[in-house]
């Protein structure tokens, strides 16, 4: 696999994705906005922004968009695209021509909105989007031309959480300032309305002094901490396309001049009406900066699982050189290094052990608690811990190649990606601000047609509480944060869920359907029997059949490999060799030649089976696995191997079952086999003498049923099927075809991972549907309040302080009921736990571990 260091210019440039993240966004509002604004973008073919992660994802079928017109399109709509300055001090450079070679390398990364380079002091300074483009790739473009480069400037990572840190840290501030003047200001409004105190402020100053004073404390508040209202919301009404911003500017600039003016020029309102709402305005901006502040918090945690998943990188490695040890930047880790691993050290990246022994925790990749033996030949992974023992292994895969670099990115992406249940969202939002403000202006009219008197303060009030009252943020954040917070889980589980579509896919399937070998089975049969028939010799036999078998992959086939070698036979050469997939082989071995494969080989061969049929019956039945061999044209031997069930998929598909779910196996074995081993698991229903082309048609007859189909494999003849279920599940451990072919990976090959990943698919679309419920429902009741539907009857019209506060309230609940997600606790390790037994599968970090499989079913 390539090294992460070698990817060349040409392959970067060709990527048609580009990925940056966007400050400002606040709603649903803000994101349809944004997408809009993108897709007006020549050669954009679709835009996708994530409020929750607040980034944009933009897509082009003929090459990635020019960096620079989308960074200019989000700030032209209002809001700040991410970017980030990255310093590099250039080494080889001798001439002007050097400079332009190394500026057009740089330019023609995508992702890169601009680069300067200085001859004199063999420097470049480069600004990009960091999630587009990584500064590794940078370097690894200037190292294309020809040159050196290295950073003298904070690491991608360090630099994106000192922005953050600063972002929260700024808001803080904001925060704190805009509570100094409110909460004086708020104080003074109450003690107004206080008999006895009243009169003493009246005696100090007359009221229209004590106004003044309210104004000055006021001002800053309004002008300043809400600032951001201001240059947002005013961007969103310029483009015809207002947002949650627009609410708040329009309801608090109303407070705010109409006190102003009320101060000013008095006689211009109605008698009784001129009265001071500066408090209010205040009131409602820290209100809505502290929910914000509060949200932030919020969803920084909801991406804790992708921080520690990053956190677990080593920032350097132990390597041999030239046989002398240094201690090097991971960066330049290169494939085929040697790297030392000391004890109780981390696995810096992937590789295969050339020396020593140790034991290797790789719960954080796999979600095993228990420690992996690893010794010479066996695979490590980078960011995983080793114990007592030390070891040296051969760097394989480094950079973005590694495994843990990419589940960071399976998980970006799916944290990243939008489920079908958002699509309703995204239409409500696109007109629901629109729609609050008519309500708002036919509330005002209505309370100043028929309202009682002062019909305008009651107009007032009615119309700025509605447009404060009204939350899109709920809405938008609904999905956003509960897919970052159940994708994460998932990856500490050892459940990778590479789409968010997958998760509500596989929140509803109703049948899951199992591949036998490797899935179901440990994927390593043993040899158990050989009959000879017609006379033939064991051990001649034996040896023949396994000659031919070493060509072929199979794990049957290797299974009679072993066998042969455990009993110290040799095996002669083989001339010719050819597999007919889900029939058998066909060799010539020491000129002779040799067929082996299940009964219908035989058949269409046209070799007489007689009473070796009978022998092959009695062994299916024993759940073994028969297939004939036959040598020179004649009936040779009855074999038979044995693949045993995994630990744990009985436990496995009983769990399924307890979620109500069909359990079915699909597997090329004769029926009486398979139906042996079906009732030893408790299947459903069974597929047997299934083709591996057959697979996915298979899959796709359950689909016409009416079913919603989970396929569970691992082989590379699954992938067709994987593709064609409504949600494919790959075996992590399996071929990398299916991996890649799979929505959702199980880490740890432990088949009760599927449970799991099941259990946590429902309660994340549980939490997705209950944010909607809250955020509609929110909507749709307070609205009406606001508007002064309870004055009628009960006198009561609620405050514009009241709404905004109402308003933050609800994009909380939003973030908190998905973070409860953070506590799932998988089924199975709860189940085994509360029945005395030890945890197997994926480990459990934290939550409740009681009743998961009831509440997820």
């Amino acid at each position: 696999m390539r090294a992460a260091t070698a990817v060349t210019v040409r392959e970067i440039a060709m990527s048609a994705e580009t990925t940056f993240g966007v400050r400002g966004m606040t709603c649903a509002s803000c994101v349809a906005r944004v997408e809009r604004t993108l897709r007006k973008v020549p050669g954009v073919a679709e835009a996708t922004v994530n409020l929750a992660t607040a980034r944009a994802t933009v897509r082009s079928a003929d090459g990635a968009p020019d960096a620079a017109a989308l960074f200019a399109a989000v700030e032209e709509a209002g809001y700040e695209p991410v970017a980030e300055r990255a310093e590099l001090a250039i080494e080889g450079m001798t001439c002007a021509s050097c400079v332009a070679r190394v500026e057009r390398a740089i330019r023609r990364l995508p992702g890169v909105l601009g680069a300067e380079v200085n001859l004199a002091t063999a420097r470049a300074s480069v600004r990009f989007l960091p999630d587009s483009v990584s500064r590794q790739r940078i370097r690894a473009a200037v190292a294309e031309a020809g040159y050196a480069a290295e950073e003298t400037g904070a690491e991608a990572g360090d630099a994106e959480r000192a922005r953050r840190e600063a972002e929260l840290a700024a808001l803080q501030r904001t925060v704190l300032l805009a509570a100094a003047f409110t909460v004086p200001l708020a104080l003074l409004a109450m003690l107004k309305h206080v008999p006895m105190v009243h009169e003493m402020l009246a005696a100090l100053m007359p009221a229209r002094g004590w106004m003044l004073i309210e104004a000055l404390l006021a001002t800053p508040v309004q002008f300043y901490a809400g600032r951001v209202f201001y240059r947002t919301g005013w961007a969103e009404l310029r483009h015809l396309n207002p947002g949650m911003n627009s609410l708040v500017m329009i309801g608090s600039s109303a407070a705010y001049f109409y006190s102003l003016l009320a101060l000013v020029v008095p006689a211009v309102f109605p008698a009784g009406t001129a009265t001071s709402y500066f408090e209010a305005a205040a009131v409602i901006v820290t209100l809505i900066l502290v929910g914000r502040y509060l949200e932030a918090v919020a969803k920084g945690r909801t991406s804790e699982a992708i921080r520690r998943l990053i956190g677990l990188k080593p920032k350097t490695a132990r390597v041999r050189r030239d046989g002398a040890e240094a201690e090097v930047p991971v960066e330049e880790v290169v494939p085929g290094d040697v790297v030392l691993v000391r004890p109780g050290g981390r696995v810096p990246v992937d590789g295969r052990v050339t020396e020593g022994a140790s034991f290797v925790d790789e719960s954080m990749i796999t979600g095993e608690p228990v420690p992996v033996e690893k010794r010479a030949g066996s695979e490590v992974v980078g960011g995983t811990v080793n114990g007592t023992g030390a070891f040296a292994f051969e760097a394989t895969r480094v950079g973005a190649d590694t495994v843990l670099a990419q589940i960071i990115r399976m998980v970006e992406e799916a944290q990243g990606s939008k489920p079908p249940i958002q699509a309703l969202a995204d239409r409500i939002a696109a007109v629901f601000v629109p729609v609050v403000i008519a309500i708002a202006a036919v509330t005002f009219a209505i309370w100043l047609a028929i309202g009682p008197e002062p019909s305008l303060s009651f107009a007032f009030v009615a119309a700025v509480s509605v447009l404060l009252i009204a939350c899109p943020c709920a809405m938008g954040l609904a999905t956003p944060t509960a897919i970052m917070v159940g994708t994460g889980r998932g990856a500490e589980m050892g459940i990778l869920i590479r789409k968010g579509p997958a998760l509500e896919a596989l929140a509803k399937v109703d049948a899951v359907v199992l591949d036998k070998t490797g899935t179901l089975t440990q994927g390593r049969p043993e040899l158990t029997d050989l009959e000879p028939v017609n006379g033939a010799q064991p051990d001649e036999t034996l040896r023949l059949v396994a000659a031919a078998e070493a060509k072929s992959e199979h794990p049957i086939a290797e299974a009679v490999v072993r066998a042969a070698k455990a009993r110290g036979l040799s095996l002669p050469e083989v001339e010719s060799f050819a597999a007919e997939p889900g029939f058998g082989i066909d060799a010539r071995v020491a000129g002779r030649s040799v067929r082996v494969g299940a009964d219908r080989y035989m058949r269409r061969l046209g070799i007489g089976l007689g009473g070796a049929e009978a022998v092959a019956a009695g062994l299916a039945d024993a759940a073994k696995t028969p297939l004939f061999a036959a040598v020179d044209g004649r009936l040779a031997a009855v074999i038979a191997v044995a693949d045993p069930l995994k630990p744990g998929s009985g436990e496995a598909i009983r769990a399924l079952h307890r979620l109500g779910l069909e359990v079915a196996m699909l597997t090329g074995d004769n029926r009486r086999t398979a139906g042996a081993i079906a009732r030893e698991a408790g299947i459903d229903r069974l597929l047997a003498e299934v083709l591996p082309g057959e697979k996915a048609e298979e899959v796709k007859r359950l689909q016409a049923e009416g079913r919603k189909v989970a396929f569970v494999g691992d082989g590379i003849n699954d992938a067709p099927a994987l593709a064609q279920a409504d949600v494919g599940v790959a075996i992590g451990t399996g071929t990398d075809i299916a991996i890649e072919a799979g929505d959702v990976i199980l880490m740890s090959g432990d088949l009760r991972g599927i449970v799991n990943a099941t259990a946590l698919a429902r309660r994340t679309l549980r939490s997705i549907v209950q944010n909607f419920v809250w955020a509609y429902a929110y909507n749709v009741a307070l609205i009406p309040v606001a508007a002064g539907a309870l004055y009628p009857v009960f006198g009561l019209l609620l405050s514009p302080i009241l709404a905004a506060g109402a308003m933050s309230l609800s994009s909380l609940f939003v973030l908190t009921n998905s973070l409860r997600l953070r506590r799932f606790a998988p089924p199975l390790a709860a189940a085994a736990r509360a029945e005395g037994a030890p945890a197997r599968g994926p480990a459990v970090r934290s939550g409740r571990e009681r009743e998961e499989m009831e509440k997820a079913a």
